[in-house]
């Protein structure tokens, strides 16, 4: 079987598409789908099922990437460090959403950087659970850290961590409520506050109404800024409410500069998962980052 029939179908496969696929080989779309249709004549089944938008992979098309993509992977990774004149030293690209990369992950694995013969370079971008999961699905990364647990078994999903999610504001907020208030009152109490969110949905305001009063906010946002770490200068400065993970705000706690509101029986939790593509944990470089990574998060809640 040509291996480079085999690449043009894990590329469609983690892709989802021929166009996005065409793009990331630096092919055209005709080429792509000439050569997947060879491959499903070689092996005498369909590989994809055509949609509207993109394509989705037979059962045939599933085992095939399942079995495959690994080695490819394992293959590129040959080629690439043939090219290195130190063949000790790897690349780890790493996807992760920004606060919890750049204040959590990041450190951890800047230990691995060094010249111990077993240090690798490190790349790292951010961005949504969703463009690190395609990201990763796509070759883009060795190592993802998403908040989303990724379906199929092209991706393999390890649990790293959970963080606690605490509804925070500047003491004058707090003063201005009074202590029962809220207690008394629940969700009511907060609502003609204004909110400091990262996304126009409020997602982490809603989610914590849903899981803490069994209810929606009625505010919408005041400050809407995709960060975390500005949200928390936000709520500092007294902009407003904002809920945020108390790793992250833990140091303004202590300091005084923002309060908690309200402290449930049952605090709202949100998962971390590593995440890889199957099979290639086999690489040194990302199964030590990955366990690194592992071994890191017992200290960090």
């Amino acid at each position: 079987m040509d291996l480079a029939l085999l690449r043009t179908f894990v590329t469609v496969h983690r892709a989802g598409s021929f166009t996005r696929a065409a793009a990331l080989l630096g092919l055209s779309q005709p080429a792509v789908t000439s050569q997947i249709r060879t491959l499903e004549r070689q092996l005498g089944r369909p590989l994809f099922l055509r949609r509207a938008r993109g394509v989705t992979p037979t059962t045939t098309g599933d085992e095939l990437a399942h079995k495959a993509a690994p080695h490819l992977d394992a293959l590129v990774e040959i080629a690439e460090s043939g090219l290195d004149d130190d063949s000790s030293l790897r690349t780890l690209h790493l996807a992760g959403p920004p606060e919890f990369t750049a204040e959590r992950a990041l450190p951890a694995l800047t230990e691995l950087t060094g010249d111990d013969g077993q240090g690798f370079t490190l790349r790292a971008s951010f961005g949504t659970a969703e463009e690190a999961l395609d990201g990763l699905a796509a070759g883009h990364h060795d190592l993802a850290i998403s908040t989303a647990r990724p379906r199929g078994a092209l991706l393999t999903a390890t649990p790293l961590c959970d963080e606690e999610h605490v509804l925070v504001a500047a003491p004058r907020w707090a003063e201005r409520i009074g202590p029962d208030t809220l207690r008394l009152k629940g969700a009511p109490a907060l609502e003609n506050l204004p909110v400091v969110e990262v996304h126009e949905s409020l997602p982490l305001v809603a989610r914590y109404w849903a899981s803490v009063f069994d209810s929606r906010p009625a505010a919408s946002g005041a400050v809407v800024v995709p960060d975390l770490r500005a949200v928390l200068s936000c709520a500092i400065a007294g902009a407003g409410l904002a809920v945020l993970p108390r790793y992250l705000c833990a140091p303004a706690l202590d300091q005084g500069t923002i309060v908690t509101l309200h402290e449930p029986a049952v605090p709202p939790l949100r998962t971390y998962f590593l995440v890889v593509r199957t099979g290639t944990l086999a690489l040194p470089h990302i199964a030590r980052a990955h366990e690194w990574l592992r071994r890191a998060a017992t200290t960090w809640f």
